[in-house]
């Protein structure tokens, strides 16, 4: 049997449908399965060993009319059985329905489900901690007939060379490996999904205060300017103990520093997915137009905790997602650093008083 599942969209997506990857191995272990992702996503499915190959869609390029073609053509060459199209959109579903293969799986769309063999709904309220985005997933797996598990969880692997290199990297930094390191996500993936650079200065101070722990961020090159904006608010205390120099220059030396981390700690998004994928405690802030629910991955109160601002107010009750991105730093504004100071204490007592567990 061979079997194409269609994840493109961003990093963390990527690594969420991950999942359905180890499912079908147990179920068809002489399957061969195939990833259909965005380029630059590869980097968090390396060396997963549930997938036999991976295959890239660049929408710049393969989005050109021909180009397209040329690739709907590949894939109906590939002679797939099975297609499980995660996205479902417009565009998946044509790839989705040129392969021709005979089973074509997606989420019930009425403007897509033409493209599909089968289709599921998926669900609004979780049945479990694993979240929505895991537990729809696996639905998808379902239509299939087998049994398999209503969830699973998301895993990165690294290499015995990445971590030692990581390893290296922060020897020759001096950061002191007796003392809490806090991977910092100072940055969310836009502006209207990253808290305040004030509010998150405070948040840094009260670490710093209660905590020993040093700070990495997580950012690249051309954030720097921004990243310094943060950095320059903090008090002279927590300045000292920010190595702003030591960051991932690529996915994988991120993910390498991350295993050496004691929690990562900062705005929702890919970077706390994969945290909580190689094993290292989370303590994420939500922004606002992001339900809560559907992202709040294996979060137990303990090893992975958010915030969002309606865990203190109603006042997004009734608004759309469109009314709440359009307004997001209003309402952000609303989530006050002191409002998140009891869990986020609670949660530095609980990280920095046991051992880090290492990575698989």
């Amino acid at each position: 049997m061979k079997i194409l599942i269609i994840q493109q969209k961003m990093i963390g997506d990527v690594l969420t449908s991950s999942i359905l990857f180890e499912g079908l191995r147990k179920e068809y272990p002489e399957a061969e399965l195939h990833y259909l992702i965005y380029p630059h996503t590869a980097p968090v499915i390396e060396n997963n060993p549930f997938i036999d190959r991976i295959i890239t869609y660049s929408p710049e390029e393969d989005g050109k009319l021909q180009n397209f073609l040329n690739f709907l053509k590949f894939i109906r060459n590939e002679k797939y059985e099975v297609v499980i199209d995660v996205y479902s959109k417009i565009a998946t579903g044509i790839i989705s329905k040129a392969s021709g293969a005979p089973v074509r799986i997606s989420y019930h769309k009425w403007y897509t489900a033409t493209f599909y063999t089968k289709t599921v709904r998926q669900l609004h309220k979780p049945k479990t901690n694993a979240g929505l985005a895991i537990e729809n997933r696996m639905l998808l797996l379902k239509a299939l007939g087998k049994d398999f598990p209503t969830e699973l969880k998301p895993k990165i692997y690294l290499t015995k060379n990445e971590k030692a290199a990581a390893g290296k990297q922060l020897s020759e930094a001096r950061i002191d490996p007796e003392k809490p390191l806090f991977m910092i996500g100072v940055l969310g993936s836009s502006k209207n999904k990253t808290y305040p650079p004030e509010f998150m200065a405070i948040l840094l101070d009260e670490i710093a205060k209660r905590t020993k722990a040093g700070f990495l961020f997580n950012y690249i090159p051309k954030q720097k300017k921004e990243v310094e904006e943060i950095y320059n608010l903090c008090a002279p205390n927590t300045q000292e103990r920010i190595h702003l120099d030591v960051f991932g220059k690529s996915l994988r030396e991120f993910l390498a520093l991350t295993a050496h981390c004691h929690a990562l700690i900062g705005n929702e998004g890919g970077a706390i997915n994969m945290a909580k994928a190689l094993d290292i405690p989370s303590f994420s802030i939500f922004s606002p137009q992001i339900k809560k629910e559907n992202w709040s991955l294996y979060e137990d109160g303990i090893r992975n905790v958010s915030v969002h601002l309606n865990d203190f107010s109603t006042v997004l009750q009734g608004l759309s997602k469109k009314e709440i991105r359009k307004n997001s730093r209003r309402y952000y504004e609303l989530l006050e650093p002191n409002l998140i100071f009891a869990s986020l204490n609670k949660f530095l007592e609980i990280t920095t008083s046991t051992q880090k567990v290492g990575t698989k």
